[in-house]
């Protein structure tokens, strides 16, 4: 496929405010736009497993299209997981039905750090690559294409536990077993991650997003030592190629740290007021956020509402990406996400 062009898209604004120039309206995606909310997607769902959605670069362009054509946003992100580079460095990953994505023989000792593969994402997870090139060309340069990858503790918490959890007890019990080891993990994790990223920028994402899920369940000086060292080297290497967004559900107490960080965006979860956080770390930031999820649920009063108070709250920040504060849940009626994205830009 033929190299992507990097001039800025048609509608701009996105990456206008990621860089903190000024914007005609608040540029507005949402995290999980793409998926199962979308009978689209649904239909979709009934005849193919999501790995091989995932897998089939087609499919995966499709699918980042459908709430292109749906709604009025500003960007895309391209439909992938934050777990497809683990599959290449040796772990079995199914998802399954009603337990999500399972890790059939997670890393448990050093032996198993070290049997870790080394990825080359331009042949083992050219899927990705190529579902991104496809999107952009289906985009016709009209909005930008965000790409995005798990950050190296988020995945680490995956890899170890082999699942899900609600806060990776046993997770943080190896880390601090053994910091070494740990490091260890985190070093190729962080190579495997830089690598992947820089990857999805050749291929013609214009901004990436590292999803830092669970770094929520470290205290602050656990995420200094464990985690921040890890993700800053990420930022350090992209830094001044495309856009960066940092984004941890739960990690209000982690802010002060991550703006510590050569990135672009700082993401605001639901549970954090945006007023405290730019006293905290201040209004000459970027910020993304930070709706309730469930507010779309509930009304459209209630997502107007709050939706109103976001943009109000991050009024005075030097610029701001209205997003949700984490993503779109499976039962949210789409009518509702079209209300409140032609809302933000009214």
């Amino acid at each position: 496929m033929t190299g992507m062009t990097h001039k800025d898209p048609i509608n701009d604004c996105f990456l206008k405010a990621c860089r903190g120039e000024p914007v005609s309206r608040t540029p507005v995606w949402l995290m999980r736009q793409a998926g199962r909310y979308m009978a689209e997607y649904r239909k979709m769902r009934e005849t193919y497993p999501i790995l091989e959605m995932m897998k089939n670069p087609e499919r995966a362009a499709e699918v980042t299209m459908q709430p292109v054509r749906a709604f009025d946003i500003d960007a895309a992100i391209i439909f992938a997981d934050i777990l497809t580079l683990l599959e290449p460095m040796g772990l079995q990953l199914e998802f399954i039905p009603g337990r999500g994505p399972v890790f059939h023989n997670p890393v448990r000792d050093t032996a198993d750090v070290l049997a870790l593969k080394t990825v080359d994402p331009h042949k083992q997870i050219d899927f990705t690559l190529d579902a991104i090139r496809l999107s952009r060309e289906l985009l016709e340069n009209k909005i930008p294409l965000i790409g995005f990858s798990g950050a190296p503790f988020t995945l680490a918490c995956y890899a170890v536990q082999g699942g899900g959890s609600k806060d990776f007890d046993e997770v943080r019990a190896w880390m601090f077993s053994s910091p070494a080891r740990w490091a260890d993990l985190m070093d190729r994790l962080t190579d495997a991650v830089t690598e992947y990223l820089l990857a999805q920028i050749d291929a013609g994402a214009q901004a990436l997003q590292l999803f830092d899920s669970w770094a929520g369940c470290l205290s602050v000086a656990d995420y200094e030592r464990f985690a921040a060292p890890w993700t800053r080297k990420i930022f350090a290497a992209l830094e001044g190629k495309v856009p960066t967004i940092h984004f941890s559900a739960n990690g209000g107490h982690l802010l002060e740290q991550i703006a510590d960080m050569p990135v672009s965006v700082i993401g605001l979860d639901w549970r954090v007021s945006p007023s405290q956080v730019m006293e905290r770390i201040g209004t000459d930031r970027v910020y993304q956020g930070n709706l309730d999820p469930a507010r779309l649920l509930a009304s459209d009063e209630a997502a107007l509402t709050g939706a109103a108070e976001v943009l109000e709250n991050l009024k005075p920040a030097k610029g701001h990406i209205f997003n949700l504060g984490h993503g779109v849940i499976k039962t949210t009626p789409p009518e509702r996400v079209k209300l409140l994205v032609d809302a933000v830009h009214g």
